[in-house]
């Protein structure tokens, strides 16, 4: 069994300095792994939270102030043995091409990984997309973070058909209970078609940012609807909030994801490989 945490987080933290607001993620993510999760994730714009906090305010100096100041410290405290952390995303900025990224950084072990958005809205026009959407192992099971909108883009599913990804973990934020539900309602179909279990978690509360100001969000997680999940809830939604943080706990069972796959005779759209080429035809 493999325990995941999903968890809200609010970024309009009062704190003095980048320090301190790192020191209460650091606390968010520790208080789970000391509660029994083995994997914690965090909101897309976690870390907008520092921009009232550095100076110049703007986000090149809050990838600045992340990467070159706070992660070698969060690096030090987060890379655990057996235990991994999506820490939501924050702004990287690429010297090499001179970009932003909206970037999902990932502590596996001793490992650290990356995640960008692909596709980005309409007031994410500092960002330019990714280029990768990158596969790994934990325990067993191949995971990919998909950032918030990238949940609600077909062609994503579309790639990953047959890739056999068992966990998807969706960072998103939200201004408004429609991009709840977009997130929400693409993640619990995004479950179905390609047979995993999806974990969302959104960002909540107000915070001083160009990117993010008011924010409304909950917890969701959502596995396949196949017989091998009969006896579970095959969906979990929390209450939307506009403040705080809320922790959803999701207890993932490889075996059932086994079992699901060797069922061949029960109708499961994940399992289809010849599936039939069609043209559009107007009539």
């Amino acid at each position: 069994m493999l325990s995941l945490d999903l968890c809200t987080f609010d970024p309009g933290l009062c704190v003095k300095s980048p320090a301190a607001f790192a020191a209460e993620v650091t606390e968010c993510v520790e208080t789970s792994w000391d509660d029994g999760a083995d994997i914690v994730l965090l909101p897309e714009f976690t870390w907008m939270g520092l921009e009232p906090l550095v100076e110049p305010s703007s986000l090149r100096r809050v990838a600045e102030c992340f990467w070159g100041e706070l992660f070698p410290t969060l690096k030090s405290l987060l890379c655990h043995p057996d235990k991994a952390v999506v820490l939501g995303t924050v702004p990287f900025w690429d010297a090499e091409r001179e970009i932003l990224h909206n970037r999902a950084p990932i502590l596996l072990g001793d490992r650290v990984l990356h995640q960008d958005k692909l596709h980005l809205t309409p007031w994410e026009s500092a960002f330019a997309p990714g280029r990768e959407l990158r596969m790994w192992e934990f325990a067993g099971l191949r995971f990919a973070v998909v950032i918030c909108l990238d949940i609600e883009i077909p062609e994503i599913s579309v790639r990953l058909r047959g890739a056999g990804v068992d966990v998807m973990l969706v960072p998103s934020a939200t201004e408004t209970i429609l991009g709840v539900e977009r997130v929400d309602r693409c993640a619990s179909a995004r479950a179905v078609e390609l047979g995993c279990i999806v974990g969302v978690s959104h960002l909540t509360g107000k915070a001083a940012s160009e990117l993010i100001d008011e924010n409304v969000g909950r917890t969701a997680a959502y596995f396949p609807s196949q017989a091998a999940f009969r006896a579970e809830p095959r969906w979990v939604e929390g209450e939307v909030t506009s403040s705080g943080i809320q922790k959803q706990r999701v207890v993932i069972d490889p075996r059932a994801l086994e079992v699901m796959r060797r069922m061949r005779q029960e109708t499961n759209p994940s399992l289809l490989s010849d599936l039939p080429h069609f043209e559009m035809v107007q009539v």
